[in-house]
């Protein structure tokens, strides 16, 4: 048997080879920020800003934002005279960002903790009332009667909501 050699069939054109790609990037890159930009604060106009109420006598504004009704010693309800201011006050906060505020009743006295606690808690209901009365709703109003504190006052302060920060950008 006689081994021929056949010649070899011209192989179909093969394509081009492809280029291979680059290494891949060491980290995939941030994802894009599609929240809303703040606008930029404008001036308000001095029509358009809340006139300052007149707060009644007993009545004060604290540094911290809040505002202290000073009580008569023994007495549970707020002064008449700080009726209307309060009225005002809840309207004001009723209309402003949502949040808690935060009613704080103390008592000077008396002696006994549970009494000075009830008085405190009298006092806060009072004050509540006539916020509620200016539309502040009930729901938002916390009521903390501390009753005989270090402090020794016959007040109730009414903390507005904590100021809230514009979002940041989400992580």
């Amino acid at each position: 048997m006689a081994w021929t050699l056949l010649a070899a069939a011209p192989l179909a054109a093969q394509p081009a080879a492809e280029p291979v790609p680059a290494e891949p990037a060491a980290a995939p890159p941030d994802p894009a920020n599609l929240s809303p930009r703040p606008a930029l604060a404008q001036p308000v106009p001095a029509a358009a800003m809340p006139r300052p109420f007149a707060l009644p006598p007993g009545m004060e504004a604290r540094p911290d934002g809040a505002w202290r009704l000073r009580f008569a010693q023994g007495a549970e309800a707020a002064p008449p005279a700080a009726d209307a201011a309060l009225a005002e006050l809840g309207r004001r906060l009723a209309a402003g960002p949502d949040g808690r505020v935060v009613v704080l009743a103390q008592a000077s006295g008396p002696a006994d903790v549970s009494t000075a606690r009830r008085v405190s808690l009298a006092r806060g209901l009072a004050v509540k009332e006539a916020l509620v009365a200016g539309g502040l709703p009930p729901t938002r109003v916390d009521i903390r009667p501390l009753g005989r504190t270090p402090e020794a006052a016959d007040a109730v302060d009414v903390q507005p909501p904590p100021a809230r920060s514009a979002p940041g950008p989400a992580r």
